[in-house]
């Protein structure tokens, strides 16, 4: 049976921060617009900053579905699963905003992730979700799965690109500047890096 909770913490917040992957799921007004769900990871790029609100990192990639999405409309929902231990599924519904790196509230929220470089990663936004719904529940069909670590990929391509590079990188993709929808996404070019 699932549970609803008032806010993350406790035995929740717990589980959360122990988790090395999770799912965000966002979706535009459009009933025949492209429902997104993506996987994130990297160790140090997921904070609880208080009792009812979340961050990560938003890094390069080929796309910005979820910007486009949080933009438009702001629904979000996260998602943790147990791949080990006791079953374990937890969801947080809310709004989420991205804080892009010319907003002032950027360079306070990047030294809230101390334990990643996220230059490195070609750092594009800080997504913060407030949760207006947090709820768990078995997970029991969840399979057993173990961690091994986190890809060094990502890092190694994108270490290479400056502010000027990588904004080039986003001009070249179809679907950063604008959805799969045609809703507005990253916007370009990137704000230099300031921190």
């Amino acid at each position: 049976m699932g549970k609803t909770y008032e806010r993350i913490d406790g035995r929740l917040r717990t589980f959360i921060e122990a988790q090395p992957l999770f799912f965000t799921a966002t979706a535009p007004l459009s009933g025949d617009g492209t429902v997104n769900l993506s996987p994130k990871g990297l160790k140090g790029s997921f904070v609880i900053l208080d009792e009812l609100t979340v961050a990560y990192l938003d890094f390069a990639g080929s796309n910005a579905e979820t910007i486009a999405h949080l933009r438009e409309n702001g629904r979000i929902t996260l998602m943790w699963c147990a791949f080990e231990g006791p079953p374990n599924i937890v969801r947080v519904h809310g709004r989420g905003e991205p804080v892009f790196r010319d907003d002032p509230r950027f360079p306070e929220l990047l030294a809230r992730f101390p334990d990643i470089d996220a230059v490195d990663h070609g750092l594009r936004a800080i997504v913060v979700v407030r949760a207006e719904l947090v709820r768990d529940t078995c997970g029991y069909s969840v399979p057993f799965m173990s961690y091994v670590g986190d890809r060094d990929l990502h890092a190694r391509r994108f270490a290479r690109e400056d502010d000027a590079s990588l904004s080039d990188y986003f001009e070249k993709k179809d679907h950063i500047a604008t959805s799969l929808d045609g809703l507005p996404g990253l916007p370009l070019p990137l704000p230099p890096t300031t921190v």
